[in-house]
């Protein structure tokens, strides 16, 4: 799906391809119908024009009951087509733009969200390819417009084909010789007619394929800014309190403003080009449907060859095929969308199929050789020479570490000034940092858990907020209570299947203490071998850290713990004893890991919280502890 027609005919190869040509095949009959009803409605026409000539002709016995008759046949007639063949096609065109929309919908949000984690590496721009920008709008409307136009232009192609057929059937059927075209013999009316159509369409086509490319460098203009303006409304009411607390609401207004302005001058310019085009296409139909139609039939009506009832349905006849014949005019405001879409679509296409081998993608734009690999979980968690840098092939490591390694259920806390990259580090262990080289090693076997500072949950059931990364099938509702009891939100264990409390999904409702808190629910639930802590306490409390730690230490007695937090030094419990083991420091981009330091006699810890003389404080310390 990576070039417009591989995407305009995936849905038509793939395992739902009965489904896909059936409704085709149903639209097809429906089309060829309707351009066959075109044919008896211009029979009709003439049939009914006849009957209005010819009413007070001596000849003509029931001129009322011929009059009535043909205007019933021609209402009937047009409920027929439009109401019925076409009313027919239009549902069921909607049903497959409803079912291609969603196949396509399923494959980009399978694509986006595989274990590659495409969805956060297509967000990164290669060397020369800028990454593609608000990747919802590109789901959401850019698939639903593009199928819906794809389908309407093809509907119009197979309009074209049915009407060239049959009209074109019935034109020779009814022509008749024209004066001073004598070598063309009876076929002298339809060759005419056939020749207007030919000068006359492929002519004005030309005019709209012109202004058509500007619809469509304008329409990708303003799917692109309102894309951005929507993107912003967006993240800024997720940051609603943050804008309220700081009183940021000029410069938040000011950021609209800048966005809208765009929206405003593409929509200006816009509505220009599409007041001309609309104003050519009236011209264009009315020259078409007025003159060129009855042009053709004129001159051998002139002469008798036609009377006027065969004038008439012959006129109509090519009325009919120039409407169909001008579908590519019609429609290119439609066809102009549809290519902007298509582009839209398939530059994520290709896009999500860039990034599917990580490290060849980043190698574009700087040096990415990472080397994952397992060992037995003996050995624990291994990290050699690990050197992480940023975009570019020059570009100098800001963070290095010759030699890492992390045994089972250990505890080691990252410290560093801001900056440093602590978080890096992590990513970087993660295969979530994309410029670097080095060798990590995992415990085979052994599951991680990544815990970030900010905590944003899904529209789900407060069961399947635990229960993630994994199924609320995979866990019991006891189970699911009892991390939730452990974790300190017992209160909410009753409305473990609702996925919303008073109108407002659990994001909402959970403050930034609880969510930190539904984390530590999911940690003890799915007993990680491997923890990374990127300060996943910022919310809470000193108490509530404790309490973060002591439910994790109480619960995942084998758990390997590496954690980022502001603390400069990490907490206790409440009895004293340490939490972590060691410490891994960060400083002028080298990272050392050392145990972490023994804590100080009792005896100390007194002098430094109630300082004396120092003579005074020394002689009143045991002979052992001056020894010492």
């Amino acid at each position: 799906m990576r070039s417009f027609w591989g995407l305009m005919r995936a849905y038509w190869f793939s395992d739902r391809w009965v489904e896909a040509w059936t409704l085709t095949l149903v639209i097809a009959l429906f089309t060829a119908l309707s351009s066959k009803a075109g044919v008896w409605f211009a029979e009709a026409s003439g049939e009914l024009v006849n009957s209005i000539a010819f009413y007070h002709d001596a000849a003509n016995t029931t001129p009322l009951a011929s009059l009535l008759t043909n205007a019933g046949m021609l209402i009937l007639l047009v409920v027929l087509k439009d109401a019925g063949f076409t009313g027919i096609r239009t549902f069921v065109s909607a049903t497959l733009h409803r079912k291609w929309r969603g196949w396509l919908d399923s494959r980009f949000n399978e694509a986006l969200l595989d274990t590659n984690h495409t969805h956060f590496h297509a967000q990164h721009g290669s060397s020369g390819t800028a990454a593609p920008d608000n990747i919802d709008q590109r789901v959401q409307e850019s698939i639903k417009d593009m199928t819906g136009g794809a389908i309407g232009l093809a509907m119009g192609v197979m309009a074209v084909a049915t009407s060239l057929y049959f009209v074109g059937r019935k034109l020779l059927e009814t022509s008749a010789e024209v004066k001073g075209l004598e070598f063309l013999g009876s076929y002298g009316s339809a060759v005419l007619a056939f020749l207007a159509v030919a000068i006359y369409v492929p002519l004005n086509t030309w005019i709209a394929v012109k202004l058509g490319r500007l619809l469509e460098r304008l329409n990708i203009r303003m799917q692109q800014s309102e894309g951005s303006y929507r993107g912003e409304l967006t993240t800024f009411l997720r940051r609603s309190f943050h804008v309220a607390a700081s009183q940021g609401e000029n410069v938040q207004k000011t950021m609209h403003d800048r966005l809208y302005v765009d929206i405003d001058r593409t929509w200006a310019r816009l509505n220009i080009v599409n007041t001309s085009y609309r104003s050519f296409e009236l011209v264009y139909n009315f020259i078409g449907a007025r003159i060129v139609a009855y042009g053709p039939g004129l001159v051998p009506y002139i002469h008798n060859r036609f009377d006027l009832k065969g004038y008439i349905t012959g006129s109509e006849m090519v009325n009919s095929l120039i409407s169909q014949c001008s579908w590519f005019i019609h429609v290119m405001p439609s066809i102009a969308a549809l290519r902007a879409n298509s582009q839209r679509v398939t530059e994520l296409a290709n896009a999500i199929e860039n990034v599917q081998h990580p490290q060849e993608f980043y190698s574009l734009t700087g040096c990415s050789d990472f080397r994952y690999d397992r060992q037995n979980p003996v050995f624990g968690l291994t990290i050699q020479k690990l050197e992480l840098t940023h975009q570019g092939e020059d570009a100098t490591p800001f963070l290095s570490a010759a030699n890492l390694r992390f045994r089972r259920g250990e505890w080691t806390f990252l410290k560093g000034e801001s900056g440093c990259g602590k978080t890096s580090l992590i990513k970087a262990i993660n295969g979530l940092w994309p410029y670097g080289r080095g060798t990590i090693v995992f415990p085979e076997g052994v599951e991680s858990f990544y815990a970030a500072q900010e905590v944003k949950l899904q529209q789900v059931s407060l069961k399947q907020l635990v229960c993630l990364p994994g199924s609320e099938r995979d866990y019991t509702d006891t189970q699911v209570a009892s991390a939730l009891h452990r974790a300190g939100l017992g209160d909410f264990i009753e409305h473990m299947a609702d996925e919303s409390r008073e109108g407002m999904n659990w994001d909402q409702v959970l403050s930034g203490g609880q969510k930190q808190k539904l984390v530590v629910a999911r940690i003890v639930l799915q007993q990680p071998g491997l923890l990374f802590l990127d300060e996943a306490t910022g919310a809470l409390d000193p108490e509530g850290k404790i309490a973060f730690h002591q439910a994790i230490k109480d619960n995942c007695p084998d758990v390997t713990v590496i954690s980022i937090m502001h603390e400069a030094v990490p907490p206790r419990s409440l009895s004293g004893a340490e939490f972590y083991h060691s410490i891994v420091a960060i400083a002028d981009g080298v990272a050392t890991k050392k145990p972490l330091a023994p804590s100080l006699p009792v005896e100390l810890t007194t002098i430094l919280e109630h300082p004396r003389p120092v003579e005074e404080r020394w002689l009143r310390f045991p002979r052992r502890i001056r020894q010492k």
